[in-house]
């Protein structure tokens, strides 16, 4: 009896450093399931709860808008190991507490990160600069505080192009949707989902190359 109660005992502190390394919470709201896991013992609870209400205020638009078959099931990981600001792979989002923690106002990181998931791209046939721009795009479609986190489109520069990424291809594709033809983004997007984007697709889409487009968008920049 003593022997059985000892070895229950070991077993349980085997399991401790393992449940401290990792604390875990699954949320469900409205079909969608947040797992929320971290290592990070100090990570801000009022700051946790903005990143999953941010979620389950995004998520479903950015699915109804973009792709509704996205996954229903998504995970969050506040992990110290890791030393950017987010990254995405496979339904899971892996957040630097470090980053987090200095940026609390920043909860649309979780707008960026989880496009990711629903554009759902596989081995993409577009290149890189267009799936960071189309999730910063939609960071500024669907974003709950942009503002706290003083996120805005960048003023445009003569020097910029539409392959430096992120914002700088956002905010042309904002322009694109206000001044060019509404919905284009989001038949792009479709197109690198179903792996049948060529940059054909703009020419056919608009009349225009991207190069065209570009050219276009620096004489008249305005997007509203």
């Amino acid at each position: 009896m003593k022997k059985t109660t000892l070895l229950s005992t070991l077993f349980l502190f085997a399991l401790l450093p393992f449940q401290q390394l990792k604390a875990q919470d699954v949320t469900r709201k409205n079909g969608y399931t947040l797992t929320f896991e971290s290592n990070y013992a100090a990570f801000d609870p009022a700051l946790k709860k903005r990143l999953v209400e941010t979620f389950f205020i995004v998520y479903p638009k950015l699915a109804k808008e973009y792709n509704p078959e996205t996954s229903k099931q998504v995970t969050f990981f506040v992990d110290t190991a890791y030393k950017g600001v987010a990254a995405t792979s496979n339904g899971r989002v892996v957040f630097s507490p470090a980053y987090m923690s200095k940026h609390p106002q920043d909860v649309d990181v979780v707008t960026h990160e989880v496009m990711h998931i629903v554009q759902d791209y596989g081995e993409s046939v577009g290149p890189g600069w267009l799936t960071e721009g189309i999730a910063d795009y939609a960071r500024y479609q669907f974003g709950v505080d942009n503002a706290g986190a003083k996120w805005t489109l960048p003023d445009v520069k003569p020097t910029q192009s539409y392959k430096n990424s992120y914002r700088i291809t956002a905010r042309f594709f904002a322009w694109m949707q206000a001044k060019v033809k509404p919905g284009i983004i989001k038949a792009v997007d479709k197109s690198l989902r179903d792996h049948t984007y060529t940059d054909d697709i703009w020419k056919t889409l608009t009349g225009k190359n991207l190069d065209e487009l570009w050219a276009e968008y620096l004489k008249n920049p305005a997007i509203a």
